[in-house]
C-alpha cells in the first residue's frame, strides 16, 4: 500500500476492501471508521478496540491527517476563527469556523467555510483565492479533515459543527467527484452524520456540473457566485461568464430547482459604484423571476489585488427595496472576521507576502 494514502481518503467500502486485501476482519473497518469521525480519534493510538499489531501495521501503510496548521488566528469578538492548513507538498489552504449568536437566548449555531483546492484556476477578479492562482485540487480526505479539526475543538468545548459551506477556497465543482464524496462522509450516518441540508456547495456557474449535480437526488444545497445581472459586467470579473453566459446559467439552475424541488441561492458581493446600482437590481430581479431562489447579498471584502471598496449601506438598501418590490427574497450577509483576514484567500496572500518579506 501507499504509504502516502490517507485514512480519510477512503470512503468505507474502499475501507473494508483495503483491510481485507491486507487479512484483517470486515467489520474492523466499521471500527476504525467510528473512531476517525464518531470518535474524531487524532492518532492510531486511540483506537484502543483494535489489536496493536493492526494499529502498528495501518501506521505503517496510512497516513492519518495531513494538514499542518501555520497560522491561526481569532476574531476579537471571539465568533471567527481562521486557520492556514500546509500540505505536505508545501500547498496551502485555509477554513474559518464562524459563530451566529441568535438573538433569543443568544443561541449558537457554528458554520465551517471549507476549500476545496489549494488556490483557484476561476480568475475572479475581487477574490484573494483567484488573485493567488491555481496549485492544486485537494483529497476528498483533505477536504474532510478541514471539518474534523474543528469538529475536536468544538468537542471540547461542548459543542460542535452545525453547518459547512463549500465557500472556502477554490472552485468546488471543478473538483467535482472528491467533492462529493467528501460530502457522502460528512453525511454518513455512520460517520460524521451532518444533514444533507446543512451543507452548501457554491460554484461560480459550471453549467456541466450544475446539471450533474442536478441528478444526485441529493438535498445539499446549491449557491451560485453571481455577482452581475449582464454578460458585459459579469464578463470583466468573472472569466467563467465567457464560457457559460448568464442565461445558460439560469437556465442549468431553472433546471436543478425543477428536478430537486431545491431553492437556489444567488450570491452578490456589493461593490460600491459597480454591480450595486438599482438599475442592476432591477435587471437582477428581470432574470430571476419566477426561479425558486434567494438572493445572499454581501458586502465585498477588500483585497490588495482588487481597487473596488464594499457598497455604502443606502446603496444596499436601496439595492434590497428594488429586489422586495419584485418579490426576489433576499438578504444582507454580515461580514465575520474581518480583522483576522476570514474573507476567502486573504489569510494565504497575507502569510505569502510576510514570508516574502523576510
Amino acid at each position: 500500500m501507499n504509504s502516502t494514502t490517507s485514512l480519510y481518503d477512503l470512503s468505507l467500502p474502499e475501507l473494508e476492501q483495503r483491510l481485507a486485501t491486507a487479512g484483517h476482519p470486515r467489520y474492523r473497518a466499521l471500527q476504525v471508521w467510528e473512531w476517525l469521525y464518531q470518535k474524531q480519534a487524532r492518532t492510531l493510538d486511540e483506537m484502543s478496540n483494535l489489536p496493536k499489531a493492526m494499529r502498528q501495521s495501518l501506521s505503517q501503510e496510512f497516513a492519518l491527517g495531513r494538514l499542518h496548521p501555520v497560522m491561526d488566528l481569532h476574531s476579537k469578538d471571539g465568533l471567527t476563527r481562521k486557520v492556514l492548513f500546509e500540505l505536505p507538498d508545501g500547498a496551502q489552504v485555509e477554513a474559518v469556523k464562524m459563530t451566529y449568536l441568535r438573538a433569543l437566548g443568544r443561541q449558537k449555531r457554528n458554520t465551517l467555510c471549507i476549500s476545496s483546492q489549494a488556490g483557484c484556476a476561476m480568475g475572479c477578479t475581487f477574490c484573494a483565492t483567484g488573485q493567488g492562482g491555481f496549485q492544486r485540487n485537494l483529497s476528498s480526505g483533505e477536504i474532510v479533515e478541514q471539518v474534523l479539526f474543528f469538529a475536536r475543538a468544538l468537542r471540547e468545548q461542548g459543542d460542535h459543527v452545525g453547518n459547512v459551506v463549500f465557500m472556502g477556497m477554490g472552485e468546488p465543482f471543478a473538483n467535482y467527484d472528491q467533492v462529493m464524496k467528501a460530502v457522502r462522509t460528512m453525511t454518513d450516518f455512520k460517520g460524521i452524520g451532518l444533514g444533507n441540508r446543512r451543507i452548501t456547495i457554491s460554484t461560480v456557474g459550471l453549467v456541466p456540473q450544475i446539471l450533474r449535480f442536478a441528478e444526485e437526488g441529493s438535498q445539499v444545497n446549491l449557491a451560485i457566485s453571481l455577482h452581475a445581472a449582464t454578460d458585459e459586467l459579469r464578463g470583466k470579473s468573472m472569466p467563467v461568464n465567457r464560457r457559460f453566459s448568464i442565461a445558460q446559467l439560469l437556465d442549468a439552475c431553472r433546471t436543478y430547482t425543477q428536478k430537486t424541488h431545491r431553492r437556489v441561492s444567488f450570491e452578490w458581493a456589493m461593490i460600491n459604484d459597480v454591480n450595486d446600482s438599482p438599475e442592476q437590481a432591477a435587471q437582477l430581479a428581470q432574470r430571476l423571476k419566477g426561479m425558486l431562489c434567494h438572493v445572499n447579498l454581501i458586502p465585498l471584502n477588500p483585497t490588495p489585488g482588487f481597487p473596488g471598496a464594499p457598497s455604502d449601506p443606502q446603496r444596499i438598501a436601496a439595492f434590497c427595496q428594488v429586489l422586495d418590490e419584485h418579490g426576489i427574497p433576499n438578504s444582507i450577509r454580515a461580514r465575520k472576521g474581518l480583522d483576522i483576514n476570514a474573507a476567502c484567500g486573504q489569510l494565504r496572500q497575507h502569510h505569502a507576502q510576510r514570508t516574502a518579506a523576510k
